[in-house]
């Protein structure tokens, strides 16, 4: 799949404040500076399309990017905001979750994973949250070339058996890198693939 076309449609806190078309929608989420907008960036083409910052925790509202005038890019905030306060914690796990639970237009949420950090408890209680919600996700392992690669393959398989620990089977897995480009056509080409399925 080729992006030629990528606009901002709107912001919300609920599913009720979406922009009105009715569109396939593919979610992006991650801890705190896992590199979420720069990765949207590079998929997209478009260097400013999310803002990117130096200070985790940034995105803290659902943003919708419309593509190609078919699909929604949907860039959600973080998840394991430890510098946040209690209440401002609690406001943004509602956001998440109305998003997660009430979005029937959602054909699959994006996990974005630091590859060069191992799972941390909060990683592994949202994605046992997945499971238990029965919503389909992918992985994208995020900094590829902040490792050499023989470190990533290490490091990656490390995180992929954590996850085995909780789960049967891995779900789709990719490798990227705002950097380089590394994972753009893979994770573009599979987004083509799940348009598809959903149009039969």
């Amino acid at each position: 799949m080729k992006i030629t076309n990528a606009t901002f449609a709107g912001s919300s806190t609920r599913v009720s404040e979406r922009p009105a078309a009715r569109l396939p929608e593919f979610a992006f989420i991650g801890r705190s500076n896992v590199g979420k907008s720069s990765l949207i960036n590079m998929l997209t083409g478009r260097k400013k399309l999310a803002m990117t910052s130096s200070t985790p925790g940034k995105t803290r509202l659902v943003n919708h990017f419309l593509i190609n005038e078919e699909w929604y890019l949907v860039d959600l905030p973080g998840y394991g905001y430890a510098k946040m306060s209690g209440n401002g914690r609690k406001k943004l796990e509602q956001v998440i979750r109305n998003y997660l639970n009430f979005s029937e237009e959602m054909q699959l949420l994006f996990v974005l994973i630091d590859c060069r950090h191992d799972l941390v408890s909060t990683d592994m209680a949202f994605l046992d949250e997945l499971g238990t919600g029965n919503i389909p996700f992918a992985i994208i392992f995020t900094k590829a070339d902040k490792l050499g690669t023989e470190a990533r393959l290490r490091q990656t398989e490390r995180i992929k058996q954590q996850i085995l620990e909780h789960w049967e089977e891995l779900p789709p897995v990719f490798v990227s890198s705002s950097e380089t480009g590394m994972g753009k056509e893979e994770i573009l080409d599979y987004i083509g693939e799940v348009l598809e399925l959903a149009k039969e």
